[in-house]
């Protein structure tokens, strides 16, 4: 069922879980690590999904993968989902759906992985076909004068527009149909893209005739059928969509925000006081914050809480749906994301242009 060496995607409970993630990532195919004993015999599985979840309970990719089986316990599924090999097609289809995973190890009489089933092999049309929305109608006052004739996903980063390598990005992971919010400087991201064809994608231009923020622009829009996947047109990432969705998907969230840790170090000695008493003295503290990443992914019932060419703010329509009891969760990056805001940080993406940095894992903290 395979094309592809089982034995690539065993790892052991001391393996790095940034070891474990580019395992996960090591084939376009199959997203899961397993972790195996000295016998080869599966103790349990790692998908891109743990790993995202053991950061957002604390975990550092320089961990072991023991700490991810630690937070896997106290999970509904604390156990791997196996089969043994030899298992028919429709049987694994059966298990998966049920079970809401998306490859299952196919297991020896002694337990020793010996294939991996994927869903995409039994189901090949199992996501949804996802529709973008790219919003470029920023000024990027704080880039002037870079920003006098150009909006600011226009930038060329090493030759090419920013905004480029994002609808390069989309199609590469199969989104075809883009829109485009519009604003500043509108003219110069129509006339390079046109329709999008030329790109290997469909574009459609929304123009805002003044700033409506992202939760607004999206307002101008038609309810989606499916999915929809935000992105602000200054981010420069090497975000796993595909990752992304299907985290969104398993957690049943009506709006995920890809997050980012954010770490701040006070340069000074921290005292927590109870009225006038000091309890506690913290010499010059590192403080880890997550912070919104601009990438978004929001289920159709989303544009529910829009107003309609009103301006709104991402951060005001997600605590709107928190105040409904919608379901938000947060998707950690791990991979290379850098907003670029300020003449630092245009000129940090041209050097990480030129030295190659941008790769799958950069969170090694």
């Amino acid at each position: 069922m395979g094309q592809f060496k089982v034995e690539d995607f065993f790892i052991r409970e001391t393996t790095s879980i940034g070891e474990a993630l580019a395992c996960i990532d090591r084939s376009g195919r199959v997203s899961v690590a397993l972790v195996v004993d000295d016998q080869g015999r599966l103790l349990n599985t790692i998908t891109d999904g743990d790993v995202r979840r053991g950061i957002l309970n604390g975990s550092n990719l320089i961990d072991p993968v023991s700490e991810l089986l630690k937070i896997k316990a106290r999970t509904p599924l604390p156990a791997p989902i196996t089969a043994p090999v030899g298992t028919d097609g429709s049987a694994l289809l059966l298990i998966m759906q049920k079970r809401a995973v998306r490859q299952v190890p196919l297991l020896d009489e002694c337990g020793r992985p010996v294939d991996i089933a994927i869903i995409s092999d039994l189901l090949p049309q199992e996501l949804p076909q996802l529709r973008a929305v790219v919003m470029a109608g920023g000024q990027g006052t704080r880039l002037q004068p870079l920003t006098q004739d150009l909006p600011k996903p226009m930038l060329p980063i090493a030759g090419r527009p920013l905004m480029e390598r994002i609808i390069g990005q989309l199609r590469d992971v199969g989104i075809h149909d883009v829109d485009v919010t519009t604003h500043y400087r509108a003219e110069k991201i129509m006339e390079h893209f046109g329709n999008g064809e030329a790109f290997g994608v469909q574009i459609n231009y929304i123009n805002e005739d003044e700033p409506l923020g992202t939760g607004g622009a999206l307002g101008l829009m038609a309810k989606p059928s499916g999915p929809l996947l935000v992105i602000n047109g200054d981010v420069l990432t090497e975000l796993d969509f595909r990752s992304m969705l299907a985290f969104h998907q398993e957690h049943r969230a009506s709006l995920t925000v890809a997050v980012r840790k954010y770490e701040l170090q006070v340069p000074y000695g921290v005292i927590e006081c109870d009225g006038v008493d000091a309890k506690r003295l913290q010499e010059k503290p590192r403080i880890e914050l997550f912070v919104n990443a601009g990438i978004y992914l929001l289920e159709p019932s989303v544009f529910d809480y829009i107003d309609a060419k009103a301006h709104m703010n991402m951060t005001e329509l997600i605590q709107r749906l928190l105040d409904a009891g919608e379901r938000v969760v947060s998707f950690p990056i791990c991979e290379y994301w850098l907003d670029i805001g300020q003449h630092d940080d245009y000129a940090q993406a041209q050097e990480d242009a030129r030295s190659g940095r941008w790769n799958r894992v950069q969170a090694a903290t």
